[in-house]
């Protein structure tokens, strides 16, 4: 019986020690695990920890961590003049490869947003707060290579850089694109011009009695707005005639068709008419097109047809091909009798209609707008709406009518392209801007135009650059320098400055209002140029983080391509600091002169983005 009771004391001594060491081990393993986590999960910079790209998914938001490249997850530290500076950043799960995450329906799921469906809400932006941002480099798809150069690009990519080929089996008998070997190919098809683009394009401008089928009107007609665009081939045979257009698409079920445009070297931008107002000023484009862009415009009062006539200019036309233009069922009769009731109201005409399409034209003065009944919907909009307001701004179901000036001049006033890339605008006096102003402006771009290419010299050709942004636009001059050059220009102007992008269109270019505090409306590596004047010293000012917007550039910025820096000398010392981190060379530094007409304490950096491939990358280029 003693030794019974023995043998039990000393199973539960031998329990008891198990259990202890049990809890020991666990909380040694809990303490340095999560201590490992939280070194490789410090963010340099603004906030005093982040995870480094962790999932939008939920559940484990480390899991992420264990799928990056292993090559690059440590960071090793470097005390720098202003803190701590990572020497490299880790690389995000392949799986985040097209990541845009202003888009990232992930985000949406996590969030439990609750958005309307019906009004292409979720199509929206919605941007992560701050500690949800990722904080790694978005990896190439696996066996990238270097987009093919254009014009050749217009015709053919390499799969491998958008390995999505839905769209050519579902878009089959409309030759959107084919597939032959390691390249997709794009006919110049479309939904309604199964036949070519160019064919479609000269039919229009022969509807509208346009001299030798031209859709440009000997200069006329410039600026184009393709909603629902697809892969916008629209927009890519438009560019022959001198003619831009900004192709528009939302990131839907059609998810890649804008990454599939700009990798193409065809201008085009991702977005919805959802609830909120398109990113363009008022009176921005001569033509607008939908070609079975399956848009419901008859939807609450007719809110996404006023928003297309906001960004209408005086005697704009809306081309619409679509079933409703012809068909004879009941359904399609129905639509096009209330869609015709509407525009009518809106003091829109027919200009022409033929088999599949009719083109409305706007009115060139607010004659027709004054003369309606009294109670007549859709109403004008209030006295003291500002027309070019447009971040975050709620649409309206009401008609913008004209400024007096348009009224008067039964029109924008602007002259024919290419004239009108240097030739004063009329809405330049809204900004007290004088001619002269205006022209000191484009003459100092194109010295310091000059002076970039001098650096960029020894690295490019004449076809190594084709997608260019500039990312703090002001009037445009920047892109004007650059029309001898075989690219195009996405001009981007600060939300909270003046309102410039109306001059930047009405000098026949294009481009979008964006806060660099958030991530842009673009996929992955979709630009060859990044153009930043001064951006890094305006998002300081607004307390936003500075390593955030590196990594969004890197985000934009294709392998091989470049930035052009332009700030002070502690912001260029800033960025040198994360050159490694981010894979970029510096190509050229150069001081700020009185040649260039820079200010004294400007510096100008050129840095080029290596090509650089995860394992899984590097594995599918064998």
């Amino acid at each position: 019986m003693t030794r019974g009771r023995s043998d039990g004391a000393q199973k539960k001594r031998l329990l008891t020690s198990v259990g202890i060491l049990a809890v020991f081990l666990v909380f040694l393993y809990v303490y340095f695990g999560s201590k490992n986590a939280g070194e490789s999960a410090l963010e340099y910079g603004s906030r005093s920890l982040r995870k480094l790209g962790s999932s939008y998914l939920g559940g484990d938001e480390d899991s992420d961590l264990g799928k990056q490249d292993e090559s690059s997850v440590k960071l090793s530290l470097d005390e720098g003049e202003d803190g701590i500076t990572p020497r490299s950043f880790p690389v995000c799960d392949d799986r985040h490869s097209e990541l845009i995450p202003c888009l990232d329906r992930n985000l949406i799921y996590q969030m439990r947003l609750k958005l309307d469906l019906s009004v292409m809400e979720h199509y929206e932006r919605h941007c992560p707060l701050p500690e949800r941002r990722y904080n790694c480099l978005i990896p190439p798809p696996p066996g990238y290579k270097i987009p093919i150069k254009w014009p050749k690009s217009r015709d053919e990519v390499w799969k491998a850089n958008i390995p999505h080929t839905h769209l050519a089996h579902e878009k089959s008998d409309q030759n959107w694109m084919v597939v032959k070997g390691d390249k997709i190919h794009f006919p110049g098809g479309g939904t309604h011009f199964h036949y070519g683009a160019d064919k479609y394009i000269a039919s229009i401008a022969n509807m509208l009695n346009f001299s030798n089928d031209n859709l440009n009107n000997e200069g006329h007609l410039r600026t184009v707005f393709d909603v629902g665009c697809g892969v916008a081939s629209f927009g890519g045979y438009l560019l022959s005639s001198d003619i831009i257009a900004m192709s528009l698409a939302p990131n839907d079920v059609h998810q890649n068709q804008i990454q599939f445009a700009l990798e193409r070297g065809i201008p085009a931008y991702l977005g919805v008419l959802g609830t909120k107002r398109l990113p363009y000023p008022s009176r921005s484009f001569e033509f607008a097109h939908c070609s079975r862009c399956r848009i419901d415009w008859l939807q609450r009062d007719g809110i996404l047809l006023l928003e297309l006539d906001r960004v209408l200019r005086p005697g704009g036309y809306f081309a619409y091909s679509s079933p409703e233009a012809y068909a004879q069922d009941e359904e399609d009769l129905r639509i096009w009798r209330e869609m015709s009731a509407l525009v009518e109201r809106m003091c829109w005409r027919i200009a022409s209609k033929r088999n599949q399409t009719v083109i409305w034209q706007k009115p060139l003065t607010n004659d027709c707008y004054l003369e309606r009944e009294p109670g007549t919907q859709p109403p004008l909009c209030r006295s003291d709406d500002d027309p070019d307001a447009v971040w975050g701004v709620q649409m309206e179901a009401c008609i913008t009518p004209y400024s007096d000036h348009d009224h008067k001049t039964k029109g924008s006033g602007l002259a024919p392209w290419p004239a009108r890339l240097t030739t004063p605008p009329p809405r330049l006096a809204d900004f007290g801007y004088s001619s002269e102003m205006f022209e000191k402006d484009l003459e100092l771009w194109r010295r310091r135009v000059d002076q970039y290419w001098s650096l960029l010299s020894p690295k490019i050709s004449s076809d190594t650059l084709r997608n260019v942004m500039d990312m703090k636009a002001n009037l445009g001059s920047f892109a004007a320098a650059l029309k001898d050059k075989d690219v195009w220009v996405m001009n981007v102007v600060p939300e909270d400055g003046p309102k410039t992008l109306k001059i930047v269109y009405d000098r026949g270019l294009i481009g979008t209002v964006h806060n660099w505090c958030e991530s842009f409306s673009t996929y992955p590596r979709t630009y060859d140029l990044l153009h930043a004047w001064t951006v890094f010293s305006d998002i300081e000012k607004k307390g936003c983080s500075g390593e955030d917007l590196l990594l969004e550039m890197d985000r934009i910025l294709r392998p091989t391509g470049f930035a052009i820096i332009q700030d002070r000398q502690p912001v260029i010392d800033f960025v040198k600091k994360y050159l490694a981190a981010l894979h970029w060379e510096a190509v050229a530094t150069a001081d700020s002169n009185s040649e260039t007409g820079q200010d004294g304490d400007e510096v100008v950096l050129i840095i080029q983005k290596k090509l650089w491939l995860t394992s899984e990358s590097f594995r599918g280029t064998e």
